[in-house]
C-alpha cells in the first residue's frame, strides 16, 4: 500500500494557500470543491503522493456532512486550530480491504463514494474507507482510497491540466512523523490491522514512505507532527498553519 495523501486542515482559503507556497517556489494549485462536504482545497503533488490543504467553504454544509474526515477536521479546528489531521493510504482493491478488516472484527464505514469538482469543471471520483472510531485527541487511524482512474491515467491528466509540473515529479514525501503517548501500542495496531512491515522499533513502511512513531514529550493531541520532503531546492524547515514541513 502507498501513501496517497496527507490532510492538513487550514484556516486560509485555497487561493491564499497556493499563493503562500508558490512564493516558496513550490508548485501548488487550487484543487476544487467538495460540494457535499462544504470544503475546498489546495494541492501539492509529489511523484507518488500529495498534500491536501483542506479548508471550510460552507460552514453549515460541513457541520451537517456527517462524514468521518470532516468530523475529524471540525474537531481539530475547534480544539486546537489548524494542523495535520490524518493520512490516506492508497489501495487498488478497497472492497477486499473492507472485508479483510471486518474479518478481524474491525468495524468500518463500508465503502463510501466521493467526488470533487475541479476548477476546470472536471469531476474526479474515488472510493473511501474509514475505520469506525470516535473523534478524539487520540491518533486517528489512516483512511483508505481507491481512485476511479489508474495512477498512470490520473497523473497524466493532472500534468495536462497543470496541476503537476516537472518540479512536482522530483519531490517525495519520505517520512511522516507521528507524536503519540504509546508508540508501541499504535505501531502494533497499524502493523496488524493493515499488514504493514516493521522496519525498526519506531518505523513502519509503506511502499513509498516511512511512518515514524515517537513518544509525545508533553500531554497533547496525538497527531501527525511533521513530514519530510525530498527533491526540492529549499533545504529548510517551514512551519505552516501549525504543521512542520522539512524540505531535505
Amino acid at each position: 500500500m502507498y501513501l496517497d495523501h496527507i490532510v492538513h486542515s487550514v484556516t486560509k482559503e485555497p487561493l491564499e494557500v497556493a499563493k503562500d507556497w508558490m512564493e516558496n517556489e513550490v508548485h501548488t494549485v487550487v484543487g476544487g470543491q467538495h460540494t457535499q462536504w462544504g470544503t475546498y482545497n489546495a494541492l501539492l503533488y509529489t511523484k507518488t503522493s500529495y498534500i491536501e490543504w483542506l479548508s471550510i467553504e460552507r460552514q453549515e454544509v460541513a457541520n451537517n456532512a456527517d462524514h468521518p474526515l470532516i468530523n475529524l477536521m471540525l474537531h481539530d479546528l475547534k480544539t486546537s486550530g489548524a494542523g495535520f489531521n490524518t493520512i490516506c493510504i492508497r489501495t487498488t482493491n478497497i472492497a477486499h480491504l473492507s472485508n479483510q478488516l471486518m474479518d478481524q472484527g474491525i468495524k468500518t464505514s463500508g465503502v463510501l463514494h466521493a467526488e470533487r469538482k475541479t476548477t476546470s469543471g472536471l469531476i474526479r471520483k474515488w472510493k473511501m474507507l474509514f475505520i469506525h472510531e470516535e473523534v478524539s485527541n487520540a491518533l486517528p487511524f489512516p483512511f483508505f482510497i481507491e481512485w476511479e482512474e489508474s495512477d498512470e491515467a490520473r497523473y497524466h491528466s493532472l500534468q495536462e491540466d497543470g496541476t503537476i509540473n516537472a518540479s512536482n515529479l522530483k519531490l517525495s514525501i519520505t517520512a511522516c512523523e507521528f507524536h503519540v503517548r504509546d508508540p508501541r501500542e499504535v505501531m502494533n495496531k497499524w502493523k496488524n490491522y493493515f499488514q504493514l512491515i516493521e522496519y525498526d522499533e519506531q518505523t513502519l513502511l509503506l511502499e513509498n514512505t516511512r511512518l515514524i512513531f515517537k513518544q509525545s514529550k508533553i500531554e497533547t493531541k496525538e497527531r501527525l507532527a511533521s513530514i519530510d520532503i525530498d527533491g526540492s531546492n529549499l533545504h529548510k524547515e517551514i512551519t505552516y498553519e501549525q504543521a512542520t514541513y522539512r524540505f531535505l
